[in-house]
């Protein structure tokens, strides 16, 4: 069990298998047992607020880069993030030769990625202090995570310790999520790190997680800023 720094007791729980060994099954779409039963509707949800003023001008200013370099503009969609992760791998050449560039880009696009997370399952940013203790944190399952973390780890494709990109959740549920995380298949680096796949695994996540909740008491909870700083 790890505790994040301003939040309460949570646990880490990995991906989808990186190349070379790791969790490498594929989650079984067509399990209805009633752990799986009553997902939300993630199209009707809304989020509880605006995002702070410097996470909304950092994913401004991500909008503003994208459109620029490849003249499509994006509007915090799932779909736009097939080109974010474009622009990730463009970038990747810039960081070589001047790796400050990786700490403004990847607070851009992390914040462009939190920002898609947070809209469509509903959530709430914490974002005091450095960029590594940055979380979105979901209101219908107790599941936060860093997405500046998640684009840093793309950008220089490997683990960046100290920025918590991996999903974290209670401990009661760890064991849950990492057994439902394990069918995911192994990708490829690229497709491992890419904001894709993150999302994915988030959407993935959030539905198993709220699906074991409506087959218990917590059916009901909505967890607030308290629940994650207690």
């Amino acid at each position: 069990m790890s505790t994040l720094k301003g939040q309460g007791p949570t646990d880490d729980v990995a991906g989808p298998a990186a190349p070379e060994g790791g969790i490498e099954e594929e989650l079984d779409d067509a399990d209805e047992g009633p752990e799986n039963q009553g997902f939300l509707d993630f199209e009707s949800l809304e989020p509880v607020s605006e995002a702070p003023e410097e996470v909304r001008e950092l994913a401004a200013a991500c909008v503003r880069f994208v459109t620029a370099r490849y003249g499509v503009p994006i509007h915090f969609e799932p779909e736009t993030l097939s080109l974010v992760d474009q622009y990730v791998t463009d970038s990747r050449a810039e960081v070589l030769v001047r790796p400050e560039a990786a700490e403004v880009l990847q607070a851009v696009i992390g914040a462009y990625l939190g920002e898609v997370m947070r809209r469509h399952f509903s959530g709430t940013w914490f974002c005091l202090g450095e960029h590594s203790g940055w979380r979105v944190n979901f209101r219908h399952v107790y599941l936060t995570t860093n997405p500046i973390g998640m684009v840093r780890e793309a950008l220089l494709r490997e683990p960046q310790e100290g920025w918590h990109a991996h999903l974290q959740t209670d401990p009661q549920d760890r064991a849950f999520l990492t057994e439902r995380l394990a069918a995911l298949p192994e990708v490829p680096e690229d497709e491992y790190y890419a904001p894709t796949t993150r999302y994915d695994v988030v959407s993935i996540a959030h539905d198993a997680l709220h699906g074991r909740m409506g087959a218990t008491a917590r059916g009901h909870l909505v967890f607030d800023d308290g629940d994650y700083k207690s």
